[in-house]
């Protein structure tokens, strides 16, 4: 029988493998995670080191753990925030303390960066120089881990009809490319034509296969009257255009 002054105990079962908050750690965590908002809602994102952008973004799917820890493991495991974003999210969800939905989460975040920015030239574009059009083709790739290589058909006002993604894979010259090009270019009734290209490594330069594919590429579109405007390599926030160097 519990008498005056006798305080009954807590019995608390603890499950192995579980991390359990001390008192008070979970309202710490939560003003952490209030004072991180606040600031980016009055200051933007561009006062944030990476490891904070990631570990704000690691608040929406982990609700109630401390996600500044997690944040450091995941940049110092891929090498920096568009690392971690870009890695495979098979190998994301086998972090301890990444999850199904973080992994997809994470991996969501590239694919989105692009639609926004194809999402923001969505009225028909007109791209009458080979600085719009360049900058057009930085919206194609956006996130893109790979080589890919677009079609941009246009009409008779250099508008875009229709950007078709035509291959994935490394350029060559092969027959069936210019078909291939072909065919899309009169599928999407196009005036004329942009190429465009990226080159995940980094480097603008045109190889010799970019260079003997473009020539293929304008010879086979001549045959029906259709012009290739430009041919544009797009590397990171940067382009090359063939045009602009008397290639084309």
């Amino acid at each position: 029988m519990w008498g005056p002054g006798i305080r009954r105990a807590t019995v608390r079962y603890m499950v192995p493998g579980i991390k359990y908050l001390r008192e008070g750690e979970g309202t710490m965590h939560e003003g952490h995670r209030e004072r991180l908002k606040d600031r980016f809602l009055s200051e933007g994102i561009d006062s944030f080191n990476q490891h904070q952008v990631l570990e704000m973004l690691l608040f929406f799917t982990i609700p109630r753990k401390d996600t500044n820890p997690l944040a450091h493991e995941l940049m110092e495991r891929y090498g920096s925030l568009s690392g971690v974003l870009e890695a495979d999210p098979s190998d994301l969800a086998k972090v301890p303390g990444i999850g199904r939905n973080t992994a997809m989460l994470l991996s969501f975040i590239p694919s989105l960066c692009r639609r926004y920015m194809n999402d923001k030239w969505r009225d028909k574009p007109q791209l009458s120089s080979s600085a719009k059009a360049g900058a057009y083709a930085e919206s194609l790739f956006h996130g893109r881990q790979y080589e890919a290589f677009y079609v941009i058909c246009l009409d008779a006002q250099n508008r875009v009809n229709y950007a078709a993604l035509v291959h994935e894979g490394t350029i060559d010259s092969a027959a069936v490319y210019p078909r291939l090009i072909v065919e899309t270019a009169l599928r999407h009734q196009a005036s004329s034509i942009i190429l465009a290209h990226n080159h995940p490594g980094g480097s603008l330069q045109p190889s010799a296969a970019d260079l003997d594919a473009t020539k293929k590429i304008i010879s086979a579109c001549d045959a029906i009257s259709i012009r290739v405007m430009d041919h544009i390599i797009v590397a990171g926030a940067n382009h090359f255009s063939f045009a602009d160097r008397g290639l084309i």
